[in-house]
């Protein structure tokens, strides 16, 4: 099985290395993901920020794996894929800091963005075609 490695998503990577921990609220600021989503992701088990009495600290491990998080969703997977791309990253003698995709999975994904796009652009000629209709003066 081929396996090839997706690159970081840019908007994230200029804190991937910071070693200071980040309270949950400057995570939320500096990747813009509310602190709802954060403590779902930890709930899920995604994200284990290091806790000091009721404070949750997210070191760099923390940051990377939430990069990794919102690059999964951001390519269309779910929370359940996102686990097991993690897990496969996680049990990896080499950490790449990225997830590594084979064949089949790239194919599976672009089949199945591809067919959400077909339903978003016939919904959005629905509502045009609605707006439009709105939209004519009447006589």
């Amino acid at each position: 099985m081929h396996a090839s490695a997706l690159t970081k998503t840019p908007a994230y990577e200029a804190d991937a290395h910071a070693s200071e921990p980040l309270t949950i609220g400057e995570i939320s600021r500096l990747y813009g993901v509310t602190l709802r989503a954060l403590r779902f992701y930890e709930q899920r088990g995604l994200l284990s920020p290091v806790r000091r009495g009721g404070a949750r600290f997210y070191d760099s491990a923390q940051k990377q794996r939430l990069q990794l998080i919102l690059k999964g969703k951001h390519l269309g997977f779910t929370l359940t894929e996102i686990t097991d791309l993690l897990d496969t990253e996680d049990s990896r003698e080499q950490k790449s800091g990225d997830f590594a995709l084979d064949q089949r999975m790239v194919e599976s994904q672009l089949r199945h963005l591809e067919e959400r796009r077909a339903d978003l652009d016939q919904a959005i000629g629905e509502l045009r075609a609605v707006h439009d209709k709105l939209s004519a003066p009447r006589a």
